[in-house]
């Protein structure tokens, strides 16, 4: 059907309103607002313990992954990464695959759970809250890890009181790279635009998580389970050493 001269102005200035704007210019509207903190690695030291959790919870049921296989999904959901490697080396479908999963699951939770209750922060995190909320800011949590892991380390070091949000890969239908463990973040911590947000993170698949929910600071951190070779590739905003450096870069730059 042909349009007539006014509807087809109307369809016209219909598809400009709904012309997302580019990155840049709706990034730079507003100030940062809400921090979305990765926690192994970023603002928890990584000794390399989650692996080595995931290997040995595979290798009761015989089942061997490597070290090098499971790299690639650091900050990846842990249930989801049980899934896929279970997919890989079990014959088990339907309800028995389910049972798998839960029981190698939770024996990693079993082992996570015990291993971090010794772990320190990273250096200077802790002093870094406490600027970042008295200038104003939000902070909010998200991990790989699930609701049980994360509470646990909260819980002994006293951090709740620090965070609006604390997010873990059970509160979503799938975690990252997918954005939605930042946008729940946001709905929990009443924060509507992504142009208010900064995600911080330690591995190439934090950063790809704040670049897919298009906030406006995606910022990586040498403190962790990352090299600055593997992360530069990566979308990003910034570069840091470790979370300590981050209320002096939003002081300068946001």
């Amino acid at each position: 059907m042909r349009l007539s001269r006014r509807q087809s102005i109307k369809a016209m200035a219909t598809a400009a309103a709904l012309e997302v704007p580019p990155r840049k210019a709706f990034a730079a509207a507003t100030p940062v607002r809400l921090i979305v903190l990765d926690i192994g690695g970023t603002i928890i030291q990584d000794r390399g313990d989650v692996p080595q959790a995931l290997q040995g919870a595979f290798a009761k049921r015989g089942m061997k992954v490597t070290a090098e296989e499971i790299a690639l999904w650091r900050g990846a959901s842990k249930r989801e990464v049980v899934r896929h490697f279970l997919g890989e080396r079990s014959t088990a479908t339907g309800a028995d695959r389910d049972k798998l999963v839960d029981a190698i699951y939770a024996d990693f939770n079993a082992h996570v759970i015990q291993v971090y209750k010794d772990v320190p922060p990273i250096a200077g995190a802790e002093a870094a809250f406490g600027k970042l909320l008295g200038s104003g800011h939000l902070l909010a949590s998200s991990t790989g890890f699930g609701r049980e892991i994360a509470a646990s380390i909260f819980r002994r070091l006293g951090w709740e009181k620090y965070f609006a949000a604390m997010i873990s890969s059970d509160d979503v239908a799938q975690g990252r790279p997918s954005p939605y463990m930042i946008f729940h973040a946001m709905e929990t911590a009443h924060v509507s635009s992504v142009a208010e947000v900064m995600v911080v993170g330690d591995t190439p698949l934090d950063l790809q998580a704040g670049t897919n929910a298009g906030v406006r600071g995606v910022v990586g951190v040498l403190s962790g389970a990352s090299k600055e070779e593997r992360l530069r590739p990566e979308p990003h905003t910034d570069i840091l050493a470790s979370v300590a450096d981050l209320p002096a870069l939003i002081a300068s730059k946001y």
